[in-house]
């Protein structure tokens, strides 16, 4: 492996590290490095940025601006990232000095959903049936072999249900083809689902892992609506999980943040549903339910430095805060903070809209059943009126 991503000198606290991409995952990832004692520099199109808010200095220009990526990348002694759309372009100009990680292969290999299927099915990782797809007859040939129902979903920039279409009957083909606006796509058979869950894993410099999961996730309109931690799942399905994304890790040679996400079947099989090689919205339960969180895992990772501890300190959950709920009125946070087992989360967007994550609300609790119901409950009384 190149000096990119393998083994170089480490990165200590009172050096630079460079976050591309300004959201709440790049925040979070922020906040951990500068009470570490780094400094932060990110790269992002937003102004008023969630991560920008933590940074020692923010470079706002689109990733096309070669001259701004170029002062970034040299204001940096390494870069990492808080989401998988990477310009493969913006990352030929970083310095050769400069680490980058997760390498950039990782990136070309998620950003398109037909590579990544490739990659997993190369190395014999369980899969739902699938066929990539060009072309309406292509789509009309796939749905012979994967069979229907089935979801046809976009190769690239697909995420949270869009890009999305499921075909029920073959009757409905030309205008799922419509939907996806004739991109190239994958056709995914239907499993018989159980559950969701993910696993995350920390790999570092050496090749040493550290496992978070599996995290069982319950999703509404697509998002993310509720995660919680163990999941409830039989031991031997926990076991296959971790195992399968220890190796989904290893076969990328990753050094940073992976999160893998499952599809357990009716039958206990664990299928590998799609990855993502940065921190993930089903680890945010990480920073009160472990010993060292997602984000302190990912600096570790990336600065070259030894794993901090997976182990799990209390049952937990987590739920998302979607900006439905600023609507008729300002949320109720005293409401939602009487519970004293509850943790708020507020990513600092300006402007709150139907679907947007703005935050996130995690408890902690003698027992995963509990931690799940007063989250929902939590969360639910930020409708209530204000006295």
């Amino acid at each position: 492996m190149s000096q990119r991503g393998g083994i170089s000198k480490p990165i200590l606290p009172g050096q630079t590290v460079g976050i591309y991409g300004g959201g709440q995952l790049g925040r979070m990832l922020a906040q951990v490095a500068r009470r570490t004692g780094y400094r932060v520099h990110v790269f992002t199109p937003e102004d008023d940025s969630p991560a920008g808010h933590f940074a020692n200095q923010v470079f706002v220009a689109p990733d096309t601006d070669e001259e701004a990526f170029r002062r970034f990348a040299n204001s940096i002694d390494v870069l990492t990232f808080e989401f998988e759309n990477v310009s493969a372009a913006s990352l030929e100009w970083v310095p050769e000095r400069v680490p980058i990680r997760p390498g950039p292969q990782v990136f070309w290999t998620a950003q398109d959903r037909g590579r990544e299927k490739a990659f997993l099915q190369k190395y014999g990782l369980p899969l739902p049936k699938f066929a990539t797809v060009d072309s309406l007859a292509d789509l009309e040939r796939a749905a012979q072999v994967v069979g229907l129902p089935a979801v046809l979903k976009t190769s690239a920039g697909g995420y949270d249900g869009k890009g999305q279409a499921v075909i029920r009957d073959s009757s409905e083909l030309a205008n799922a083809w419509q939907a996806v606006q004739e991109r190239p796509s994958t056709l995914e058979a239907f499993v018989d689902l159980a559950c969701e869950v993910s696993v995350i894993v920390a790999r570092d410099v050496w090749g040493a892992c550290g496992v978070y999961g599996p995290i069982e996730n319950h999703h509404t309109n697509h998002i993310l609506d509720l995660s919680v931690c163990p999941a409830r799942v039989e031991a031997g399905v926990a076991h296959r999980a971790c195992e399968l994304a220890r190796k989904v890790a290893d076969h990328f040679e990753l050094v940073g943040l992976i999160c893998i996400e499952f599809f357990v079947t009716a039958e206990g099989e664990v299928l590998v549903n799609e990855i993502a090689p940065r921190p993930h919205n089903s680890g945010h339960l990480t920073i009160e339910g472990f010993a060292v969180s997602q984000f302190e895992q990912q600096l570790r990772c990336v600065c070259g430095l030894p794993l901090g501890s997976t182990v799990q300190r209390t049952p937990v959950a987590m739920a998302n805060l979607l900006g439905d709920l600023w609507f008729p009125h300002e949320p109720n946070w005293r409401a939602l903070l009487a519970s004293p087992e509850t943790y708020l989360h507020l990513y600092d967007k300006n402007s709150p809209r139907p679907g947007r994550k703005m935050g996130h609300v995690t408890v902690c609790a003698t027992d995963v059943e509990r931690a799940a119901l007063t989250a929902v409950n939590a969360r639910d009384s930020l409708g209530l009126p204000w006295e």
